[in-house]
């Protein structure tokens, strides 16, 4: 609760910060507050069509993309891509009872993962249940990850190899929204299954939360029988921009069998704020986010496996031509740029009291093309230092990346 409150103050200062701004949306809603969502709408933000009397509303997203990469002057060459492909199945069971699911192909059918499936019953507006396979609200982009909201091809580093990107567990919880004038605040509270001790035991010999997505299992039981908790607070005026402070946290490891006593409980804890906003004046969009990972990790580790990480990313966005181009009349030309840091280790040797060098930094360029605001298609240019354990001179890695990104 300590770290929770200083954050708030922290993101409170941030926010005193920045000028006057008249949110833009990607596309218009379902509901009427259209002007005042928060990235917990995400879920049901989202083109949907519904033929006829059928009781479903279907709808999805595809991305693809080609890239040329080189590391240190080795290269992979021409790469083709088909990334995702992502369907949604909805239904409005009654005027209270709400059923969403997302299912997602990755790489071809590589991967096939369902990443929501949940039921919502609506009590109050600060009251609603909500129950099955649930998002983990860490962060923002773990709520709003899909590819036609982003002007990069790639997810976030510290999204996608720091924290666990659309990362979801079984599960229930409660959550709720209010307004008040130009203000509105809401929250979202779950207990879910959890991770597992794969995120210190993993191919990439180092602490790596992601790797609790290659578990099956956490969709039918819970690896040591303690429940994660998800909770997360997020505050949007119409005029400053959105903030957001979440916190994941549980016991990772199986600390008993049969009642005969393992280890002790170790936990792991996430921290994250968000903030995004869109300035006025220029109608630059300003969108980042920041987490902290703590790992209890047993001390028959070496300390290449790190015990606290922390990144994020800061994206910047501004529209440099919005008028009518080949016919399509909403068409928006961005340049944009995205700054990213990751720290998988943040330590000192024991050994010799030097700092541990694992991390890396990203500066990605930008140029996307919106023939409509579902539709997106952008040229990238990236540009990776990343550092390994006992920092040596960095490996470098740059190169180009063009794809495509719609809803259907």
């Amino acid at each position: 609760m300590k770290n929770l409150a200083i954050l708030f103050l922290l993101a409170l200062s941030i926010c005193k910060g920045f000028a006057q701004i008249d949110p833009v949306l990607l596309r218009k809603p379902v509901t009427d507050t259209s002007r005042m969502l928060l990235n917990m709408d995400a879920v049901y933000n989202r083109p949907l069509l519904a033929a006829g009397k059928l009781p479903v509303s279907l709808g999805g997203y595809v991305e693809a993309n080609y890239q040329y990469l080189n590391e240190n002057g080795i290269s992979e060459g021409h790469q083709f891509q088909m990334r995702r492909l992502t369907l949604f199945v909805a239904s409005s069971i009654s005027k209270r009872l709400k059923f969403l699911s997302e299912i997602e192909f990755e790489d071809g059918t590589k991967e096939i993962n369902i990443e929501f499936a949940s039921i919502d019953f609506e009590l109050a507006p600060l009251l609603n249940f909500r129950g099955g396979v649930v998002m983990n609200p860490i962060g923002s982009f773990n709520q709003n990850h899909d590819g036609p909201k982003w002007e990069f091809v790639d997810r976030p580093i510290s999204a996608t190899q720091m924290l666990p990107a659309t990362w979801s567990n079984v599960g229930f919880g409660v959550y709720g929204k209010k307004y008040s004038k130009d203000w509105v605040y809401g929250y979202e509270l779950y207990l879910t299954n959890g991770f597992d001790e794969s995120i210190i035991s993993n191919g990439q010999n180092k602490t790596y939360l992601p790797a609790a997505k290659e578990n099956p299992d956490r969709f039918e039981e819970s690896f040591n029988g303690v429940p994660l908790l998800t909770a997360k607070f997020a505050l949007r005026n119409n005029r400053i921009g959105e903030i957001g402070l979440s916190y994941m946290g549980g016991v990772y490891n199986k600390f008993q069998d049969d009642g005969l006593i393992l280890d002790k409980k170790r936990n792991v804890n996430v921290y994250a704020i968000d903030f995004n906003t869109t300035l006025s004046k220029t109608k630059t969009f300003i969108n980042g986010e920041w987490a902290w990972v703590s790992v209890d990790v047993p001390n028959t580790y070496t300390a290449q496996f790190g015990r606290a990480q922390q990144g994020g990313f800061l994206d910047i966005v501004q529209p440099v031509y919005s008028r009518s181009l080949f016919g399509f009349e909403k068409s928006v030309i961005n340049a944009a740029i995205r700054l990213e840091h990751v720290d998988w280790n943040k330590g000192k040797f024991i050994s010799t009291g030097d700092n541990i060098a694992d991390h890396i930094y990203s500066v990605v360029s930008a140029i996307s093309w919106r023939p409509t605001p579902q539709t997106v298609f952008r040229f990238n240019y990236r540009y990776n230092w990343q550092t390994d354990l006992l920092g040596n001179p960095p490996s470098r890695l740059a190169g180009f990346q063009f794809g495509f990104s719609t809803y259907f």
